[in-house]
């Protein structure tokens, strides 16, 4: 197992920190500094309909320079539970409410080997709209995607970020299986 000796910041700041951690790898090897990040956690809302279309926004995502298909969701607040999490988050950036109890899809890390970066994902078979996006920061166009186009949006590289991706195809074995 990988022994850590101990770990200094580097930056620290409300959406990303940086430190630099003092560790030696299995077997022996030299003890070195390794770069870790850690992220605060990250809820997302995967909201299906009965027409089998997930609400997804359209958008542009600078660090990437890309347009994409991403589903709802967003930083976990201080002592909030992560399903009321998504659940708000949807509601702001959409304008459509989750309804009824939200099914713990499942929890991962994307980037385990450098980035602390927990995302837990919900799905909510129902929604009602209640308004319109109150979050002008979220920009883009909402819109109903079949779940038969996700294998083409993942090999076109239309879907954005991890939590989409996952979300999405956990989902579909999960409804085939």
């Amino acid at each position: 197992m990988w022994k850590p000796y101990g770990a200094r910041t580097v930056y620290n700041n409300r959406w990303v920190n940086v430190s630099l951690v003092d560790v030696q790898p299995p077997r022996g090897g030299e003890r070195f500094e390794h770069h870790v990040v850690r992220l605060d956690r990250v809820a997302v809302a995967l909201i299906v309909n009965r027409h089998n279309e997930a609400l997804m926004l359209w958008r542009q995502r600078f660090v990437v320079n890309q347009w994409g298909y991403e589903l709802l969701g967003g930083l976990v607040e201080p002592s909030e539970d992560p399903a009321t999490t998504a659940a708000r988050e949807a509601e702001e950036e959409s304008g459509w409410r989750p309804v009824g109890p939200p099914e713990h899809l499942t929890t991962f890390q994307p980037l385990p080997g450098i980035v602390d970066a927990q995302v837990d994902v919900y799905l909510w078979r129902d929604a009602e709209q209640v308004g319109q996006p109150s979050d002008p920061d979220e920009t883009g166009r909402l819109e109903w995607v079949a779940l038969d186009r996700v294998p083409d949006l993942v090999r076109s590289g239309q879907l954005l970020g991890a939590g989409t991706v996952i979300a999405l195809l956990h989902y579909l074995t999960m409804r085939d299986s």
